[in-house]
């Protein structure tokens, strides 16, 4: 009997099918959009067959990016199992972040702590983005920052760009523990000496979730306010390079648009 870890993905040989490809056409397409993204893979027709025969149930997200590329659809509707089908992170009702599979899903998410798989790297250049709520003000703003991750296992270490922010003269540090799909850590932002919090020093935790193309994780961060009140809100990175050259810090060493 076939069972659903077993069934053939139909949806991604539809797919392939549509494109007018075989799958070594399929292979070699994955392999150009690698080197287009700068994320070389080796991606091969044995790779397509296993993933339409449903004995491989989810990409790398390598692949998972390269297949985005090459088919132009999101790789949540190419018919992979959890945990990648519906893998995107969005807010709930109640004020959090939610990753959307169902109870498969989440139990990947939330299993024994390991190191991410070796093709997985969110070394590169993201943009930061968090809000907050300023009770003196009576105003919710967002503070963005260009940040340089670096990744060591899985252990992440963020710091900001000079002149990365839209708060000049206002550094973010990142460090950061990957688990599977989940990203915890602290931060830790100093103000500008002349700006409206007067050089004031902010820390505290954050816990995001990361989706299956590796490109976005997304969470909420707590902290204490200057009356020592615990305050939260959302924070979200995406990916902008996977590059870390001098050049491209030189690049994106300016605020961000927006």
């Amino acid at each position: 009997m076939t069972t659903a870890a077993t069934a053939p993905n139909d949806v991604l040989r539809a797919v392939r099918i549509g494109l007018r490809m075989s799958q070594d056409d399929l292979a070699k397409a994955l392999r150009r959009a690698g080197e287009d993204l700068d994320e070389p893979n080796d991606a091969s027709k044995r790779l397509v067959q296993r993933w339409e025969a449903g004995t491989s149930r989810a990409p790398r997200p390598v692949y998972a990016r390269a297949l985005q590329h090459v088919t132009g659809r999101p790789v949540e509707s190419l018919g992979f199992t959890p945990p990648v089908p519906q893998a995107r992170v969005h807010p709930d009702p109640q004020g959090g972040h939610d990753m959307d599979p169902g109870p498969e899903g989440i139990q990947a998410a939330t299993a024994t702590t390991q190191p991410p798989p070796p093709d997985v790297n969110y070394s590169g250049i993201w943009l930061s983005r968090y809000e907050f709520y300023s009770s003196s003000r009576d105003e919710t703003y967002d503070g963005q920052h260009y940040v340089v991750l670096l990744q060591h296992g899985n252990r992440l270490t963020g710091q900001s760009l000079p002149g990365g922010s839209s708060n000049p003269d206002s550094p973010l540090t990142l460090d950061l523990t990957v688990d599977r799909s989940v990203v915890t850590g602290s931060w830790i932002e100093q103000t500008a000496a002349d700006g409206y919090y007067n050089g004031a020093r902010y820390h505290g935790a954050i816990q995001m979730l990361v989706e299956p193309t590796g490109r976005r994780m997304a969470g909420k961060w707590v902290g204490f306010g200057k009356d020592f009140d615990v305050n939260t809100g959302p924070w979200e990175l995406r990916l902008i390079d996977t590059s870390t050259s001098k050049a491209t810090l030189q690049q994106y060493s300016r605020p961000p648009e927006g």
